[in-house]
Formats: structure tokens, C-alpha cells, sequence
């Protein structure tokens, strides 16, 4: 007879509901009510959201748009929707925050760089999220996959890399796009191309990373940290690329560099 230990049983329960354990647990062990998260309307933020809803807790699903594509909007107001109907402990919040980004973009009138405004728009978002989650005693949950935040570095310092924890960020997008279809997520979310909403062309993830899809990423960065061989000229391109977008990422996914007196 095969026995199981609770960590055996603990791993082989489904992915979801391991994170969503282990958001509930640490919430519960910081002695924090509720959680806090940003709605896109892409997929990373609809799984988290999801993940947040299912511990039980107060969950506020935050949707900010600013100078928002129609079509993004509609798939974020939809998921926070959807996520009211099926969890009783869900708030969907819409702040929009398209006239405070106008008023902050024409006081800078003299320092103009448009992916900074970008940055900017990531910024100003986390700032919202924070001051919810200190009014209700809560943690901002991060949404950035394992490619994101491990791998490229594609997410804004200070912005949505500004999070008390980050539930997915050993996952990549693949596994993201998994847990979504068992979670039920919309299927328009789970088929809209990646974006992070912060340009008024609405240029994708796969548009800012040099062409590369998730599946190409995700190949490269396993081929970069595990030493799988490449196998054509195609994949050893793919890899130096990564490569070269991780290189001018580092900074942010290193410790800030601090002056040591000795």
C-alpha cells in the first residue's frame, strides 16, 4: 500500500490551489485583511484576481484606466464582472485615472520621453492600489509571470513590479494560460494577443520584445539558465535576443546598489 505524506498531497494538488493556499496563508500569518489587485483585461491579471478571489478574503479587483483602448477596457470591466458574479467577496472598483495622468503629463511638458510616460502610467496605477490597500488593511498583489519578472524584466520598476507578494511569478505564461482555462476565465481574455496597456498605439508584449511570442521566450529562457541545447540557427537567435533584452532589464531585478563604506 502507497501512503502520501501532506507535502506530497500538498504538491500534487492542482496549481491553483496551491497559490491560492499560499496567498491565503500569508495573508493570514501578516495578519492582513484583504487583497488588492489591478484588472487589465489581460490574462496574468484575470488568473491572480481569480487566485485572490478563491481564498476567501476581501479581494478588490481595481480597474484604472488611463487613456484606455476600448477593446482592453471592455475585457477588464468584463473580468471584474465576472469575478463579482462569482464570488460574493469580490469588489470591482473603476478608478479612472486618465485626467490625473493628463495633468501629470503636462506638468513634465519640458522633460518629454514617451516610454517614461509609459512608466509614468504603471506608476501612478500602483499608487492607487496602494492607498486601497491601506485603507483596508490589505496587500497589493503583483500579476507578473515568471518570463516577465525572472526572465525579460518586462514589467515598470516602481510600478507593477511594486507588490507585497507575487503569486505567479514562478509560473510561466504558459502555465498562466492553463490555470486560466481550469478557472473558467473568459475566453476572450485567455485569446487576446499580451499587452500591457500602456501605449495609445496599443503595441503588444510580442511588439515590444522584438518579435518574440511567450512560448519563444519561455524556449530561450530555459535554454539560457538550464543549459537545454538549441538545436538551429532560428532557436540560437531567438536566445541571443533574449539575452540582449535581459541584459539592459538586469537593473531591475537586481538589488539597488548600495555604497559600502568598508
Amino acid at each position: 500500500m502507497t501512503t502520501f505524506t501532506t507535502e506530497d498531497r500538498l504538491t500534487s494538488a492542482p496549481l491553483q490551489d496551491r497559490i491560492t493556499d499560499w496567498i491565503r496563508d500569508y495573508a493570514e500569518q501578516a495578519g492582513m485583511k484583504s487583497l488588492v489587485v489591478g484588472i487589465s483585461g489581460g490574462i496574468d491579471s484575470a488568473v491572480v484576481s481569480a487566485l485572490c478571489a478563491r481564498t476567501g478574503l476581501n479581494t478588490f479587483a481595481v480597474t484604472m484606466p488611463i487613456r484606455q483602448r476600448p477593446e482592453l477596457h471592455d475585457l477588464s470591466i468584463r473580468q471584474g464582472i465576472w469575478l463579482a458574479q462569482h464570488f460574493d467577496n469580490v469588489r470591482h472598483e473603476i478608478i479612472d485615472l486618465t485626467s490625473t495622468f493628463d495633468e501629470f503629463e503636462q506638468r513634465l511638458t519640458t522633460y518629454p520621453n514617451l516610454l517614461g510616460l509609459a512608466n509614468s502610467r504603471s506608476r501612478l496605477r500602483m499608487v492607487a492600489l496602494y492607498q486601497i490597500a491601506q485603507s483596508g488593511n490589505g496587500l497589493v498583489v503583483g500579476t507578473g509571470n515568471k518570463v516577465e519578472d525572472f526572465g525579460v524584466g518586462f514589467y515598470t520598476k516602481y510600478g507593477d513590479g511594486g507588490v507585497d507578494i507575487s503569486p505567479i511569478a514562478d509560473c510561466y505564461k504558459t502555465e498562466v494560460w492553463q490555470m486560466g482555462r481550469e478557472l473558467g476565465v473568459l475566453q476572450d481574455i485567455i485569446d487576446a494577443p499580451p499587452t500591457d496597456g500602456l501605449w495609445d498605439d496599443g503595441r503588444t508584449d510580442q511588439d515590444q520584445l522584438g518579435g518574440m511570442s511567450y512560448a519563444d521566450l519561455e524556449l530561450a529562457m530555459q535554454q539560457d539558465e538550464d543549459g537545454i541545447l538549441v538545436r538551429n540557427s532560428l532557436e540560437l537567435e531567438r536566445l541571443q535576443k533574449y539575452q540582449a533584452i535581459r541584459a539592459r532589464s538586469l537593473h531591475k531585478m537586481n538589488p539597488i546598489p548600495v555604497f559600502k563604506k568598508s
